[in-house]
């Protein structure tokens, strides 16, 4: 069984290599990782488990089809952290029925499931998380992946510190699409767990990463915001 926080869609992807394509979300429950500027606590801490279900892979692609009306569609499987649930035959039973699906962990835990995924991003958590990068994790998860799997590397930057330590992680992957984005740094609380964003300030801090790269000549990553906040700022469900 699956530890599911929530489907919810069509909406669109708001980050990465897939940003603006219609999908359909899988939030699974659980978290190997308590990120300091964590957005998605209510997917994250046992103390939520009560709202989390508990289903099988036919039950959550009912209501995915129930959602696409009935179409194929990108499923983005996404968490807390979704390496941590058992979804190969999920994968399985959605690849017939003729959906893609895109992963994203922070390659603390790999899977023989993701050569089945069409799409893994790996998004290490930097400097600013208080997590730390375990660099065979890492690879393990890129091993991992079959030669059939869209791989992309995702790093958020919060600050200086975060930026030197994406350039040098990124140099040693020079085969990986590298997807830069600010960090949506007002962490979620235990009494706030869908707080809202500074848009104001999280524009500063796009504005900021878009000149430090162009700066230094970095003409290697693409910088994106997080299209989705700036949509609907952090509001579960779309």
């Amino acid at each position: 069984m699956i530890a599911v926080s929530e489907i919810f869609g069509p909406t669109i992807q708001g980050e990465g290599a897939l940003i603006g394509l219609p999908t359909v979300f899988v939030r699974t429950g659980g978290c190997d990782f308590r990120c300091s500027w964590c957005d998605t606590l209510y997917a994250v801490e046992p103390r939520f488990k009560k709202d989390w279900q508990s289903m099988d892979a036919e039950a959550i692609l009912t209501e995915v089809n129930q959602l696409s009306g009935g179409e194929p569609i990108l499923v983005t499987l996404s968490g807390g952290n979704p390496a941590l649930q058992p979804l190969e035959e999920l994968l399985q039973l959605g690849h017939r029925q003729g959906h893609r699906f895109a992963m994203e962990t922070q390659g603390s835990k790999a899977q023989t499931w993701f050569n089945q995924l069409d799409h893994l991003t790996l998004s290490p958590k930097p400097p600013s998380s208080d997590m730390p990068f375990r660099r065979e994790r890492f690879e393990s998860c890129l091993a991992a992946a079959g030669a059939d799997t869209n791989v992309s590397l995702k790093l958020v930057i919060a600050d200086e510190v975060d930026y030197q330590w994406a350039r040098a992680l990124a140099a040693d992957y020079p085969h990986l699409p590298l997807y830069l984005q600010p960090c949506n740094t007002a962490p979620a609380t235990p009494e706030q767990p869908e707080r809202e964003t500074d848009l104001d300030a999280l524009n500063t801090q796009l504005r900021w990463l878009v000149e430090r790269v162009t700066t230094d000549h970095w003409y290697r990553p693409r910088v994106l915001p997080q299209l989705h906040v700036l949509i609907w700022n952090n509001e579960r469900g779309v």
